[in-house]
C-alpha cells in the first residue's frame, strides 16, 4: 500500500531529510518520503503492516519536530 499524508507545522527542509531518514529505517517500510515544500509525507509499506508503520513513522516525526502534525 502506498499512500500520501499531509503535514502541519513542518518547519524546515532539514528536519523533514531527518524525518524522511528516521522512516525508512522502520522494519517494513518499502519507500518513504517527506517533502518540506508540499508539506506532505508519502509512505508504502505491506497492507498488513501499514497501520503499523504509520504509527511508528508519526512517533519518529514527533521526535525531530514535536510541533509537527500528521493529518490521518
Amino acid at each position: 500500500m502506498k499512500k500520501k499524508f499531509n503535514l502541519e507545522d513542518l518547519d524546515c527542509a532539514n528536519c523533514a531529510a531527518k524525518m524522511e531518514a528516521a522512516i525508512k529505517e522502520i522494519p517494513g517500510v518499502i519507500n518513504a518520503s517527506v517533502n518540506f515544500f508540499a508539506q506532505k509525507m508519502m509512505i508504502e509499506a505491506p497492507d498488513d503492516e501499514f497501520d503499523s508503520i504509520v504509527d511508528k513513522a508519526v512517533a519518529c516525526i514527533a521526535k525531530v519536530e514535536p510541533d509537527c502534525r500528521v493529518v490521518l
